[in-house]
């Protein structure tokens, strides 16, 4: 029960990684503060899978890329201290870049980078009280090597990781830390769209020769998370399989 008595904020924490994220902490003691955007449905059935721990879940509502609507998250939580933020809302609008619509590079943009900004911010002004804390970004290996019809993608996750080692360097006497965790592909439904053949070739790529499974991804998130992790800060864990 590691994270027993603590309070946890997982964004995107209804869906996918997320979802796996926000079951696993349940399951050691904490209590969950899972965001979504939109998908009420999403936040009912992680409810409903989270069983006798649903008493410790709490979904919100919330668009990560709208300050006020942050903003108004955070206050809710002036007397509750937050010992977690893992910053895991993320979309993908790819195309190749000369085809790229500028509403999809702003979106993915204000979504993966922007979010996480929004979200830290208010996070380290809660952990500073305490003097503790962990924030993670859920980054990908896209920020570090590219792929074709990725440019708005792969600019958000490496985004992610300057913001994790500026920001690691500004809250460590705090003792916050600030680390990236770096799935590989994962069998989630932010996958679904993409052609049988590419599946195929990826897994090929991959030394593995599968794909991730969401609780590999949220083990490793569960360590940095952790008071394990303690002089762990500006890291980047790859959890790629190899990739």
């Amino acid at each position: 029960m590691r994270f027993e008595n603590q309070h946890v904020v997982v964004t995107g924490g209804t869906r996918g990684l997320g979802r796996a994220m926000s079951l696993s902490f349940l399951a050691e003691g904490a209590v969950v503060h899972a965001t979504y955007r939109s998908d009420a449905a999403s936040a009912d059935g992680l409810r409903e899978a989270a069983g006798e721990h649903a008493e410790r879940l709490v979904t919100h509502a919330v668009d990560v890329t709208d300050a006020a609507a942050v903003e108004a998250f955070w206050g809710s939580f002036e007397d509750t201290p937050i010992s977690v933020l893992v910053n895991n809302a993320g979309i993908r609008r790819d195309a190749l870049l000369a085809m790229m619509k500028p509403e999809d590079w702003d979106a993915v943009l204000a979504t993966n980078l922007t979010g996480g900004y929004q979200m830290s911010r208010f996070a380290v002004l809660n952990m500073m009280g305490q003097r503790y804390g962990r924030i993670l970004f859920v980054t990908s290996p896209a920020g570090r090597q590219g792929f074709e019809g990725q440019g708005n993608y792969g600019a958000s996750k490496a985004g992610q990781q300057g913001l994790m080692r500026s920001l690691c360097k500004e809250v460590a006497k705090r003792g916050i830390t600030v680390n990236c965790v770096s799935p590989g592909f994962v069998a989630t439904e932010l996958l679904n769209d993409l052609p049988d053949d590419l599946v195929k070739q990826y897994k090929k790529d991959i030394p593995m020769k599968r794909f991730g499974k969401p609780e590999e991804i949220a083990s490793a998130v569960m360590y940095l998370a952790s008071k394990d992790a303690a002089y762990i800060t500006g890291t980047t864990l790859e959890v790629s399989g190899g990739l």
